[in-house]
């Protein structure tokens, strides 16, 4: 599992939601958003700045390349 995908799966526990509901708030198919925490997909920039909006952190969080949200 990469960084970016560990890191969904624990910011969406953190805030309590289903993959669904995770999807939804992003405007995202509920099944590309479980292909994203799977590490099969990686999304778009787009995409990666609506999570990162989303969630309060910043890309490079998302990235793994810094541990400060």
């Amino acid at each position: 599992m990469s960084a970016f995908s560990e890191r969904l799966v624990e910011l969406r526990k953190t805030h309590g939601l289903s993959q669904a509901q995770a999807a939804k708030e992003i405007s995202a198919a509920p099944r590309a958003y479980q292909n994203y925490e799977y590490g099969l997909v990686e999304p778009k920039l787009s995409t990666l700045i609506r999570i990162a909006d989303f969630y309060g952190v910043s890309l490079d969080y998302l990235a793994g390349r810094t541990d400060t949200p």
